[in-house]
């Protein structure tokens, strides 16, 4: 049997990294962007805050994309898009011109994972895709991680605009050997031979067929998809505060340990673990028959152990301690991912893209939202974060709660009508829009209107140190 499939999950393993990458980018370019463009913090929160906006608005029309159009075409026009940006990015002149490169940037990333899912419902047996989506899920945390670390050094080796031109070369080189390689069937890639296609074939149709046959309107709108989007708003609350706040965090509250603010790259090597862990649990249990339980019993786990992670986190004044329980926290949320996208493989079928973006759309209001709220929660006494901690757990115990519901062998037995779906389908649509406007909205507004921290609360931090909350704060969505 041939491995072409194999090279397909390596393939979107580094698509993941690239599209980390390109997004930590400018976090990393903050300051010298500021002093070059004259922008003020305030309307640099803005441009960071424009990004969310055009992600999390396109992630449903660009499921659907992937769904009309099949992933070769679809991710071969969303990567080369934000990858033209990205590098455009480097040749803004003014505010106006960042604004709208930005903004353009997250529609053309919104249908990275979209699109990926979708190739992995060709192209995969369903057993195998539970350790597909964690191994895809893990690069984009060690992109995450490595970019901690790459981008600041690159800035001063080539300068902020040349930063931001080589990543967009890098999409574009993905870009291309994605198109020449990839097929939306695989039967008609001359290197799969026919044991691997019959493989694939015989393998892609599983017990989970009572919602692959309906239409997207039915999925959208069904018990099933409301308690994945519950979920995956839980997970993005906990996971995001390591891509926002937590370097300002540990840096201010261990502000005697220089390397205090590097330890902050560990749960993000946590949480790439933790997609490797949990993509062969839902594999091995799928593989022995328990085809709910692996998606349903991977997921409780993870979120169990971001309740206790958190739990604990909120008992010590160790930073030690702290960065580890913080880093088990965030390595249980992470094992969610695999079975929520594997979940949507489930349940979407041909329409995997356009569902699983819509979980995302969700998610990414989970994501603004954590940003907001973490700083709201902080002790103006001690700076402690503990009570938000707290919060994050009890939203993880509704999202334990959520996947003891969630099957997708569950049929609806109450039959609408078509003009019903179409109703409630606008009626939910409309509604996440405007969560979503008012999240992200909200979170610009924060940005722009931000005043000076005290002293005693939030340092300053120099141009060259991956701690600040502002370079960060907005630019950075799963």
């Amino acid at each position: 049997m041939s491995r072409q499939r194999f090279i397909l999950i390596g393939i979107l393993f580094f698509h993941s990294v690239n599209t980390y990458m390109d997004r930590a980018c400018i976090a990393s370019a903050v300051d010298h962007i500021k002093r070059d463009l004259s922008i003020s913090g305030e309307l640099m929160g803005l441009v960071l805050g424009i990004f969310a906006v055009g992600y999390a608005l396109f992630q449903v029309p660009s499921g659907w994309i992937a769904d009309r159009l099949g992933p070769r075409k679809a991710l071969t026009i969303v990567v080369s898009i934000w990858s033209v940006f990205t590098a455009l990015t480097g040749a803004a002149r003014n505010a106006i011109q960042m604004l709208v490169l930005r903004f353009l940037f997250g529609v053309g990333e919104a249908g990275a994972f979209p699109g990926a899912t979708q190739a992995f419902f060709r192209w995969l047996p369903v057993k195998d895709r539970g350790i597909a989506h964690g191994i895809n899920f893990s690069g984009s945390r060690l992109g995450a991680a490595f970019s901690l670390f790459l981008m600041p050094w690159l800035i001063v080796q080539i300068g902020w605009r040349w930063t931001f031109a080589v990543n967009g070369l890098i999409g574009i080189i993905w870009a291309t050997v994605w198109l020449i390689w990839f097929r939306d069937n695989p039967k008609d890639n001359p290197k799969v031979n026919k044991a691997e296609l019959e493989y694939i074939e015989s393998g892609r149709v599983s017990d989970f067929t009572a919602t692959v046959k309906a239409s997207f309107a039915e999925v959208f709108t069904s018990l099933n998809m409301s308690l994945a989007m519950v979920q995956y708003f839980a997970s993005n609350v906990t996971f995001f505060i390591s891509l926002t706040w937590l370097p300002s965090y540990l840096k201010n509250q261990w502000p005697d340990d220089p390397r205090a603010v590097y330890f902050s790259a560990t749960p993000l090597i946590f949480a790439a673990c933790a997609n490797w862990v949990a993509g062969t649990m839902v594999t091995q249990l799928f593989k022995r028959g328990y085809h709910v339980s692996s998606r349903r019993v991977t997921a409780i786990v993870g979120f169990a152990l971001g309740v206790i992670g958190l739990l604990l986190a909120t008992r010590t004044d160790n930073l030690y301690w702290f960065v580890f329980c913080f880093s088990l926290a965030t390595f249980g949320v992470d094992m969610t991912l695999s079975p929520s996208w594997a979940f949507c493989n489930d349940i979407g079928g041909a329409h995997s893209g356009a569902v699983s973006g819509s979980m995302n759309m969700v998610g990414n209001i989970g994501a603004a939202l954590s940003a907001i709220m973490f700083p709201l929660f902080l002790n103006e006494r001690t700076g402690s974060a503990n009570s938000f901690f707290v919060f994050a757990a009890g939203i993880n115990f509704v999202a334990i709660v959520a996947w003891c519901f969630m099957n997708p062998n569950r049929v609806s037995e109450k039959k609408l009508s078509p003009a019903s779906i179409q109703n409630r389908f606008i009626a939910m649509l409309t509604s996440l829009v405007l969560l979503t406007f008012g999240a992200v909205g909200y979170k610009i507004y924060t940005s722009v209107k931000k005043k000076p921290a005290p002293a005693d609360q939030m340092s300053q931090i120099g141009p060259n140190d991956v701690g600040d909350p502002n370079r960060i704060e907005g630019g950075e969505v799963k």
